[in-house]
């Protein structure tokens, strides 16, 4: 059976390229940019200025916006942000490099029933990140 499509309504488009940025207001600005950084090894793409930095680790853009008086606040809305590792033994080498340099932890790695492997922590202004291993798109390295 074949399907009329009405003509004033607009096809999707095609698919997008993936989610790759995530902008987060944080209260603690340096100590956040430096857990990004330092530990997680992104890179600083660009500082416009003293507030707002953006961050790349080669496909993705994390945007790091300080919270100032009249910035959104309450309770943290989002659930997490996800860091893709391409080698399933290296979500364990995250989790004791990140708990050697006393981040705080939420649990330990852990596989799941689709192959997955992830552990979650906080970063110094309370985000939720979460280190995972996936199979549909991880790229394992040779």
């Amino acid at each position: 059976m074949t399907t009329q499509q009405n003509p004033s309504i607009p096809q999707r488009p095609k698919p997008t390229a993936g989610m790759r940025h995530v902008a987060l207001f944080v209260t603690q600005f340096d100590e956040t940019e430096r857990f990004y950084v330092d530990l997680l090894g992104m890179n600083v793409e660009w500082r416009p200025d003293n507030d707002n930095v953006y961050l790349c680790s080669g496909n993705d853009n994390l945007a790091l916006h300080r919270a100032h008086k009249g910035a959104p606040s309450g309770p943290q809305r989002l659930d997490h942000i996800g860091f893709i590792i391409d080698d399933i033994d290296q979500v364990d080498a995250w989790y004791e490099f990140l708990n050697h340099h006393q981040v705080k932890i939420l649990n330990q790695p852990k596989t799941h029933r689709d192959g997955a492997r992830s552990f979650y922590c906080f970063d110094p202004d309370g985000t939720s990140v979460q280190i995972i291993y996936h199979p549909p798109i991880s790229v394992p390295t040779a």
